[in-house]
């Protein structure tokens, strides 16, 4: 294996750890407190920690967008961890930065990024889980 094909095989890994652990969120004692302060449910409820679909994509699309950005491929959605509906937010927040940064500079490109990955994000979630199974 080449010296960038370790890197990339390692970086890799190492999104997909940081998903698996924003995806389970982490447990803890009923009623508390996390560190951005918000509650945590009861360790009764079906999900106590876990981050919430839309704000997990946001963040998984606005690192895939920066690298991208910085001349990394897009590569294969399902090696990056994403969805088919979550590749496509990614093209288009990616194309829109790239105008951006054309038009202004890097950190209104970097702006931008952070701003219509959100909104896509909220709206692809809106009423919780897309239909259309994990391809979705």
């Amino acid at each position: 294996m080449t010296t960038g094909g370790a890197r990339r095989t390692v970086a890799l890994l190492g999104l997909a750890l940081l998903t698996a652990g924003l995806a389970a969120g982490c447990g803890g004692r009923s009623g508390a407190r996390d560190g951005a302060g918000e509650t945590r449910a009861s360790a009764n409820s079906p999900s106590p920690s876990a981050t919430p679909p839309a704000r997990l994509c946001t963040r998984i699309i606005g690192y895939w967008s920066r690298r991208a950005l910085t001349g990394d491929t897009y590569g294969d959605y399902q090696s990056m961890g994403l969805s088919d509906g979550q590749y496509e937010i990614l093209r288009k927040v990616v194309d829109a930065a790239r105008a951006e940064r054309r038009h202004a500079d890097a950190s209104a490109a970097d702006r931008l990024i952070d701003r219509r990955a959100r909104e896509l994000c909220e709206e692809r979630y809106r009423n919780g889980e897309p239909t259309g199974g994990p391809w979705g």
